[in-house]
């Protein structure tokens, strides 16, 4: 029999072309980790006693603009952000982490794990509130790292996504640059802040990893920074 023969067979039931079969696929944990340390930063699961005074303070910076496209805020006094945080802090999907900036040892900002679907290992990135503290730093691109190397060399999982409102440019090229692949647009998607919302969809998934992650490790390395910390090549994730 030959090989082209065999590969067709394959790929086919019932006379039907199917997907890839997965004879070894068991269903992935959920996510559990309390820290993930890097060089710029460490996540934390979020805590309202730990962080909210300081993600509060270090979005004090923030402007209108930087929660447009988020379900919340912007919020009207610190506790009322403390209040957002205590609920957020308990929940198990999405879960939170907070970001520290490994100079000052403050929190700077939050992202999440979410729409956990561990039969399937797809997991979701979302709830990313970045501070201005943060925004184009090394700091914002090792938190997503970090939890992407989670994601996918702890827990095993096969899909990692990115979604976003359609119109938020700024989400869609922080996708693009991380590596994600864009895979197109669900209309009337969701409705938010009494808004219609498109959402875009993007993936990176198992088999690009690799490529992704080394990607990152040499653009974090310490040699890829000058004496004021900028850049010397830019991220290229894919």
């Amino acid at each position: 029999m030959s090989n082209e023969h065999s590969k067709v067979e394959r790929v086919l039931q019932n006379s039907q072309p199917v997907g890839s079969p997965l004879p070894d696929w068991a269903p992935r944990r959920l996510p559990d980790a309390e820290r993930l340390r890097g060089r710029w930063c460490t996540l934390e699961r979020l805590d309202a006693d730990r962080h909210a005074d300081e993600l509060s303070a270090a979005y004090a910076a923030s402007e209108d603009s930087d929660w447009t496209y988020l379900p919340v805020g912007p919020f009207e006094s610190a506790d009322s952000y403390r209040s957002w945080v205590q609920a957020q802090a308990q929940t198990g999907d999405p879960r939170h982490y907070a970001v520290i900036d490994a100079a000052s040892g403050r929190a700077v900002g939050t992202l999440s794990l979410m729409r956990h679907d561990p039969a399937n290992g797809v997991i979701e990135v979302g709830w990313v509130v970045f501070s201005r503290a943060m925004q184009r730093t090394p700091i914002s691109t090792e938190a997503h790292f970090l939890l992407m190397g989670y994601v996918f060399d702890e827990l095993g999982y096969r899909r990692y996504e990115w979604k976003c409102d359609s119109l938020n440019a700024p989400s869609r090229r922080a996708a693009e640059r991380l590596g994600f692949e864009f895979e197109g647009t669900f209309r009337q998607s969701t409705v938010y802040k009494g808004r219609s919302r498109d959402t875009s969809w993007f993936s990176i998934i198992d088999r690009e990893w690799p490529q992704r992650r080394r990607a990152f490790e040499a653009w974090l390395a310490p040699e890829n920074f000058d004496d004021d910390g900028t850049q010397r090549t830019a991220l290229r994730g894919r």
